[in-house]
């Protein structure tokens, strides 16, 4: 038994997570729209990558927490829906602009676009202090045979889901997301606001349900 807990809100909360236009997004849109579909889908696979990277750090890094102190376990647990309220307020207290689509690449190799998508991901410490604050809440110490496993489970769960959003994006911006975004301003804006509210509504779910 890998202990995992409240398994219905860790893949909404990861579907909002992958759909919220942020960093990554805008690198991959970046690229695809600046240097065609194939670049996109490599930037995107490295990405992925990045988090890999991650879900390995967090795993291991939560799991040598609890083995130190399980009160300092339980505080992070209790930061990590606290996090996503924190998250919430901030996406709907965003203010975005339009898309920035980077210009032409000028020779530079599919291996190096694959290599700036992963630095992208790693080099961005809210990424890392996401998947810190995030992924605890989702398991029960207690009832889990192995804290690592549990951890890296929700984080290639995570990463599967980011994925499949990240290259299906790189795929068809070309033609729809380029609309979307360049156009419309406004598109941001009030998909962050929507999951503004569903973030916070999840990280009060979670801590209600600690609580109680």
């Amino acid at each position: 038994m890998l202990g995992i807990i409240n398994f219905k809100e860790y893949l909404v909360a990861c579907v909002v997570l992958a759909l919220i236009p942020g960093n990554d997004t805008m690198f991959i849109l970046g690229k695809t729209l600046g240097n065609g579909r194939k670049a996109g889908v490599i930037s995107a696979l490295g990405v992925c990558n990045g988090i890999l990277v991650h879900t390995l750090l967090a795993g291991f890094g939560l799991s040598l927490i609890l083995k130190k102190s399980e009160l300092a376990f339980n505080i992070v647990k209790s930061m990590g829906a606290i996090y996503l309220i924190y998250l919430g307020i901030k996406a709907i207290l965003e203010k975005s602009g339009g898309l920035e689509v980077n210009g032409k690449l000028d020779g530079k190799s599919l291996k190096k676009t694959y290599i700036q998508g992963i630095l992208n991901n790693v080099l961005n410490p809210k990424v890392a202090l996401f998947f810190i604050g995030f992924l605890p809440p989702f398991i029960d110490v207690d009832k889990s045979g192995n804290v690592t496993v549990a951890f890296i489970v929700l984080g290639l769960i995570s990463l599967v889901i980011s994925g499949i959003w990240n290259v299906g994006l790189a795929f068809y911006s070309g033609i729809l997301m380029k609309k979307m975004f360049g156009n419309n301003s406004n598109f941001i804006k009030y998909t962050n606001k929507i999951s503004g509210i569903i973030f916070i509504i999840l990280g009060l779910n979670l801590f209600l349900k600690k609580l109680g």
